[in-house]
């Protein structure tokens, strides 16, 4: 596979994976948990989910800059133009799902599993383009390169931190907790479940 098809493949799959961050948001079951952070900071400043989005990813390659210095790839940089591309289509994402209405805790619930399936689409084209990572997954094989710790258990670590940041923050800034609800749980668990068995699907066909 040549490099502009994998940066294709990238890019849609990112574009998916931004519209499954949106039906999550609307789904108001919590979102998952690397998008929980911006969406809360979202609820208490003048940033928007997508914006957010971009200043997070940009922390997490800062935070890749120092953890690993000179053993630090710059080709890695690249997730800086896909941080953006990815916050203004979450942006939009949100904007072209802004009519969708969830009425009762059924709908909720179609609209969350429509985002989880989106979000593991994504993932999923992410992983099979093989070019960059989002920065969240950077900062995860950025520790697992000078700590002894398997990515799998890193990542679980990584995302547990997220959620209780988010948490954090819609306590202290709105009093009470937003973006954290069952739908973060089930995210968190099914995403990765569901990406193993597309990536099974894309590499049969």
């Amino acid at each position: 596979m040549n490099l502009l098809k994998r940066y294709i493949i990238l890019l849609v799959g990112l574009s998916i994976m931004a519209f499954g961050v949106a039906f999550s948001i609307k789904a108001g079951l919590g979102t998952s948990p690397i998008s929980s952070v911006p969406y809360v900071i979202s609820l208490f400043s003048k940033l928007t989910v997508g914006t957010a989005t971009i200043a997070m990813h940009c922390v997490f390659i800062i935070i890749q800059i120092l953890i690993l210095r000179k053993k630090y790839d710059p080709i890695q940089l690249m997730q800086l133009p896909v941080a953006f591309f990815f916050g203004y289509l979450t942006d939009f994402g949100v904007w072209a799902t802004s009519s969708i209405v969830c009425e009762g805790y059924l709908s909720q619930w179609i609209a969350c599993i429509v985002g989880i399936f989106l979000v593991a689409v994504g993932v999923s084209l992410e992983v099979t383009a093989n070019v960059v990572v989002l920065a969240g997954e950077g900062v995860v094989i950025a520790i697992c390169k000078v700590l002894p710790i398997k990515f799998g258990y890193m990542k679980v670590g990584f995302d547990v931190t997220l959620v209780a940041v988010a948490c954090v923050l819609s306590l202290v800034f709105t009093g009470h907790i937003q973006g954290v609800r069952e739908g973060t749980v089930a995210a968190a668990v099914f995403v990765g479940l569901l990406s193993k068995q597309i990536l099974a699907f894309i590499k049969k066909a």
